[in-house]
């Protein structure tokens, strides 16, 4: 008969614990220290029904006792295997968890290639370990053949870039996604499958990973999935990101599509540069030609939008981007990466980057969009320099370097003084007409110049209310609209003339 314990345990019974389990913390199995305080929790959380009997209770050090809280020890020890899992990167995808199982004994292989069969209405699944057979459907949209089925580990991979070509997945794996689906799995069923494609005798999921990296951690070895057979692949990868953009529940515009888009509009770009057909090439041009190309089927709207992200995305994936490194992957910022491509859209690029089509001949010396690329990177790679290299994500909130540069680099701050530097830049490169003025680094920048630049950066940097301690005005104001903390700035002294060197 278990004995009934209250919430405290008495030394008796902590005596007995750990005769039991020995100075072994019950989360992970390492040795708790002599010296360390070993502390008792409810193997079933209590909140959650478990029982204060010695049976449910276990030894853990303090540490992991905290991290727990209320989750319960298998939970909690999934969390733990999670966090190894992203500390491998901040760019996985279900291929890279897929490996790391692997290589932990988790599962026996996955992305084995597969002979696929039609036959009349079905189709026929198979190699050396699986033979599978499902009905065979018909895309009435598009002719594209696809089918259903319950596939096992061993023959699912994700649809990643790679040597033999761009890949689907528009998503990298988020850590508290994967949890949190992982928690509601073990209770609530799945209700679509996930998607994917055939080719080159391989399965490719590009929709649902998330849903597959949590099923495989409560244990499932096998998963519904929609397969494409033969899909057009330039319009599936259209329709797969305006489905995780247009038509997601939440705005999927994150620096992982911004590659997406740029790269596929970039290759497009690349063709249409080599057409030997005696026109002018330009930027326009381009995209007259694509709305003449009836096979792209895209809006004005999406043409104008996947242009933008081929600009951005060549200033971002450029090599000798350094600011680059601290933009998130997704919508949000985190200690480690402060930046969001929404955030670097609204500051550096709508203030510097020219993202309109131009006239220019791409093969005269007049075409300077390659120039203002590098004048981009170079001053992004100023602020960086000068200011973020000093990031230090572990550092604690009251660290005065860490505070002054979240003030500096918040998002709404950032594109308040961004427009100021513009204002500034202008001004120092002389340039008057409003044509010049919309984009100021379509131009050669002499050495000299970028002396001069750097010098407002550091005026920028140093600009001393970015320092100002703990709890003051400005703490309250980064929150206000973009306008307003512009106004305040100004007030504060963080003016045009004073980045260009006047006194404040």
């Amino acid at each position: 008969m278990a004995i009934t314990l209250k919430r405290q345990l008495d030394p008796d019974e902590k005596a007995l614990i750990i005769k039991q389990h020995g100075r072994i913390c019950f989360a992970t199995g390492h040795k708790i220290a002599e010296v360390d305080q070993i502390q008792f929790d409810h193997i079933r959380a209590f909140a959650h029904g478990g029982a204060s009997e010695l049976d449910n209770i276990a030894p853990m050090c303090e540490e992991h006792n905290k991290m727990k809280g209320t989750l319960p020890l298998e939970d909690f020890r999934i969390s733990l295997r999670l966090k190894e899992f992203f500390k491998e990167g901040d760019k996985l995808t279900l291929q890279n968890l897929l490996v790391f199982l692997k290589e932990k004994g988790d599962i026996e292989a996955f992305g084995r290639s597969v002979v696929v069969t039609p036959v009349g209405e079905l189709v026929k699944l198979e190699n050396a370990t699986v033979s599978l057979q499902s009905n065979l459907h018909k895309c009435p949209t598009t002719g594209w053949h696809y089918f259903y089925g319950t596939l096992p580990v061993e023959v699912i991979n994700s649809d990643d870039t790679d040597s033999a070509g761009v890949g689907l997945q528009p998503r990298y794996l988020i850590y508290e996604k994967v949890f949190e689906l992982y928690r509601h799995f073990q209770n609530h069923p799945v209700l679509q499958p996930s998607v994917g494609r055939l080719s080159n005798e391989k399965i490719l999921l590009f929709d649902g990973q998330h849903k597959i990296a949590a099923l495989l951690w409560t244990g499932r070895r096998s998963f519904e999935c929609k397969i494409y057979i033969d899909p057009e692949l330039p319009l599936l990868n259209r329709t797969n990101i305006s489905a995780h953009d247009n038509f997601s529940q939440t705005r999927f515009f994150a620096s992982i599509m911004v590659a997406k888009l740029g790269a596929e509009f970039g290759a497009l770009f690349e063709n249409y540069k080599k057409l030997e057909d005696g026109n002018v090439k330009s930027e326009s041009g381009f995209l007259r030609f694509l709305e003449a190309d009836t096979t792209q089927k895209l809006s004005r709207g999406e043409r104008n939008e996947r242009f933008r992200s081929y600009l951005f995305n060549s200033v971002l994936q450029s090599k000798d981007n350094r600011l680059a490194n601290f933009i998130s992957n997704g919508n949000r910022s985190t200690d480690e990466h402060p930046l969001t491509i929404d955030q670097i859209r609204k500051s550096m690029f709508s203030n510097f980057l020219y993202e309109y089509a131009v006239d220019d001949d791409m093969t005269k010396s007049s075409y300077l969009r390659d120039s203002e690329v590098d004048n981009l990177v170079h001053l992004m790679n100023l602020l960086y320099d000068q200011a973020l290299c000093s990031w230090k994500p572990l550092a604690g909130k009251n660290d005065a370097s860490q505070l002054r540069l979240r003030r500096l680099f918040g998002s709404k701050p950032m594109m308040a003084w961004a427009e100021l530097l513009r204002d500034a830049i202008c001004a120092r490169l002389d340039l008057t007409d409003r044509e010049d003025q919309a984009r100021p680094l379509y131009r050669e920048v002499s050495a000299e110049q970028w002396k001069r630049i750097k010098k407002m950066i550091d005026r920028l940097v140093d600009f001393k209310i970015w320092s100002s301690p703990p709890n003051r005005e400005i703490d309250r104001v980064v929150s206000d609209k973009k306008s307003a903390i512009k106004d305040w700035l100004k007030s504060k002294g963080l003016t045009t003339g004073y980045l260009l060197g006047a006194p404040e």
